[in-house]
């Protein structure tokens, strides 16, 4: 088993990144409001995380608030029942 590098390791985080947004529009257009949150999360966590690498901090400020945003999203759609 090959250990990734950190380069390597941050272009695969991208590229999850990639189709977790993918994923997220897709849950957008058709109105699945819990799927795109669960989706959109990881997706915001993966930019915090790159973010810290580079020390884009606009970027990393601006998914932490989103990030926060979708677990109050989240954390309200169980509390109200779906």
């Amino acid at each position: 088993m090959k250990l990734l590098t950190n380069v390597e390791f941050e272009q695969l985080l991208k590229w999850m990144a990639l189709a977790l947004g993918l994923c997220s529009t897709v849950a957008i257009v058709q109105g699945w409001q819990l799927a795109a949150m669960l989706f959109g999360l990881p997706f915001c966590l993966i930019w915090v995380y790159c973010g810290w690498l580079r020390t884009e901090r606009q970027l990393k400020y601006i998914n932490i608030v989103f990030s926060v945003l979708y677990i109050y999203g989240i954390a309200r759609y169980f509390a109200l029942g779906g």
